[in-house]
């Protein structure tokens, strides 16, 4: 049962969403609204961070745990439907995570439509990436991350790499990740009683902003939505979604299309909670236990690594023992 303070908050946004449905707000008010939340956000404490020079080519910044690993790096993409959010609105939880991840996160921020419709968002998550790798970082030390439009942009990452076969990070951290724009979730409720969740999206008109994305670019395409590609060779992901979100079914499809293409899965489902909850990681317990999962994932992952590691220099010892005992053994016989 979700908690009292998720309650409140579920009661806070379910209250706004009527409003917004009625008065219509443009989308440039519904981006300095999002913007002006950010004001009561704080970052944690023993968390810093700073921006990344304009002259290197991207709007990002390092956000950075005291103590966090140096060698290995999360590369976050905010969600906001394509169309809003900034390193400011989510400066505070992406701090929360790198914090509990032990990891500098590179939060890097992407062009909005419908001014910069598809594939602007993409290129400027590809030019992060490719950012991280000129700094020094190897793929196998980056995890991406993302979540809501976010989360699907990471996919997307993670398909344009593997097809161009370049390198792929270690991870993905996926939360309530967008996977299919057309969210076909809407019909599968239109002659329903709609959940509060769905009132909400529906509200701020999500899937007309996806269109906006998407430009003249069909819906369909797999790097608009992830969940019709082909999901072949891609690193281990992770998918934490709530059951009460519209992309719930969404989520789990994307889970079992993976796991049937190989792909190790993850999936960390939680009960009644809102889109977005995440954000709400200073007060909401299930934020919190979601920040510790996702952890929990994370250093699970870098032990396989280790492990892996670990085989591989104990085959070269066993190949060079072997290697110098029948050299050994050669000289033995010819002398």
């Amino acid at each position: 049962m979700p908690s009292f303070q998720h309650q409140l908050v579920k009661t806070l946004l379910t209250a706004a969403a009527g409003p917004i449905a009625r008065r219509r707000p443009t989308l440039n008010s519904l981006r300095l609204g999002l913007e002006l939340s950010t004001l009561l956000q704080f970052m944690p404490w023993n968390v810093h961070f700073e921006r990344v020079p304009a002259d290197e080519g991207l709007v990002a910044e390092w956000i950075e745990p005291k103590g966090a690993n140096q060698q290995r790096v999360l590369l976050y993409l905010h969600g906001g439907a394509y169309v809003m959010g900034s390193l400011n609105t989510h400066r505070g939880f992406i701090g929360a995570l790198a914090q509990h991840c032990g990891l500098r996160a590179l939060s890097a921020d992407y062009r909005k439509a419908p001014e910069h419709p598809f594939p602007a968002a993409l290129d400027d998550a590809l030019a992060a990436w490719y950012w991280l790798l000129d700094q020094g970082y190897c793929p196998q030390d980056i995890m991406l991350a993302g979540d809501s439009a976010g989360g699907g942009l990471v996919l997307a990452l993670l398909l344009h790499l593997r097809d161009k076969k370049a390198p792929l990070p270690a991870a993905a951290l996926c939360l309530s990740p967008w996977t299919d724009l057309t969210i076909p979730a809407i019909e599968a409720y239109a002659s329903t009683t709609l959940p509060d969740e769905a009132k909400l999206l529906e509200a701020l008109e999500i899937r007309a902003w996806g269109r906006q994305y998407a430009g003249d670019t069909p819906l369909h395409n797999p790097l608009l939505s992830p969940l019709l590609a082909e999901l072949h060779d891609l690193p281990p992901l992770l998918l934490q979604v709530s059951d009460a979100e519209l992309l719930y079914h969404d989520t789990l499809r994307l889970a079992a299309k993976a796991r049937a293409a190989g792909v190790p899965v993850t999936v960390q489902t939680f009960e009644g909670l809102v889109h977005w909850w995440h954000l709400f990681w200073r007060t909401v317990p299930e934020a919190k236990a979601a920040l510790a999962q996702a952890a929990g994932f994370v250093q699970g992952v870098w032990q396989a690594q280790a492990e892996a590691q670990a085989l591989v220099n104990a085959a070269r010892r066993n190949r060079k023992a072997a290697t110098t005992t029948a050299v050994r053994a050669t000289v033995r016989a010819r002398s």
